[in-house]
């Protein structure tokens, strides 16, 4: 067994200003977004998209991740509480990101500049949903840092099982934390790789590939993580986490996006 290591939330100072390692992940997260999206342009090239056009996206992808992932997290799945305290949705250095919230938010940030450079909307998820999975494994590392998130308690005799004392419990438990980052980050990362290598795909099925990709992966992370306590309703009623009941419209609108993407006579090739 191993013992979770108690990291300092904070991960340096200067003067009287806190850098926590839980911002420090969504800055490397944006930041491989934007080295990756430019590489990607400059050696492929793309029928609308500028490295210009990503330094412009990118304020308003921040803004989407950031404001829909809190607001997804407390309207999602503790509404009774932060509508009571409702100063506590600012607080996101304590954690407490909804990626269901942030992907709504990107996809407002998508369909907004999609308008404003006259694009169609899946020409733009299309080109993004593959650098998706590095900024999440980003992010589910932020979640291992702050001790948060921890999976269900797990045999003594698994290596890799962790005591995190933070739990109330000293009994080993799975990092699932580490299986998050390594599925729904490392691993469909690479799928879109191997996917989007193909000379060939039709308007959409990246973005569905993305969808279809993120929901089997998170509802099957989800028997290995620690069911939310403030669960209620049709959630315990059906046996799911709410992790994995509203992984499951994704799951659905992935099929639906790349079913009419089949239909599609618009090619992209990069």
């Amino acid at each position: 067994m191993l013992m979770y290591p108690q990291f300092n939330p904070i991960a340096f100072s200067v003067g009287p200003i806190k850098f926590h390692w839980y911002g420090l992940m969504y800055v490397l997260s944006f930041s491989f977004f934007l080295y990756a999206a430019k590489w990607r342009i400059k050696k492929f090239g793309h029928q609308i998209l500028t490295e210009k056009m990503i330094d412009d996206f990118l304020f308003s992808g921040i803004l989407g991740t950031v404001i829909g992932g809190r607001l997804g997290f407390c309207l999602f799945y503790q509404p009774a509480y932060y509508l009571a305290n409702p100063l506590k949705i600012l607080q996101t250095w304590d954690g407490g990101m909804s990626f269901h919230g942030g992907m709504i938010g990107v996809l407002v940030a998508i369909y907004l500049f999609g308008r404003k450079i006259k694009s169609n909307f899946f020409v733009i998820s299309d080109f993004i949903a593959p650098l998706i999975p590095m900024c999440l494994f980003f992010g589910r590392i932020g979640n291992f840092i702050n001790g948060e998130l921890w999976g269900r308690l797990c045999s003594q005799n698994l290596p890799w099982g962790m005591i995190f004392p933070q739990s109330g419990t000293m009994l080993p438990r799975h990092p699932s934390q580490l299986y998050e980052a390594a599925l729904e980050g490392l691993l469909l990362f690479a799928v879109l790789v191997f996917y989007t290598t193909r000379k060939s795909r039709l308007l959409g099925q990246t973005s569905g590939v993305f969808l279809i990709g993120y929901g089997f992966a998170r509802f099957i992370l989800e028997f290995f993580r620690e069911p939310d306590s403030f669960a209620t309703g049709i959630v315990q009623s059906t046996g799911l986490s709410l992790g994995q009941f509203y992984s499951i419209p994704m799951i659905i609108a992935g099929c639906i996006i790349f079913w009419w993407g089949s239909k599609s006579k618009t090619n992209l090739t990069h």
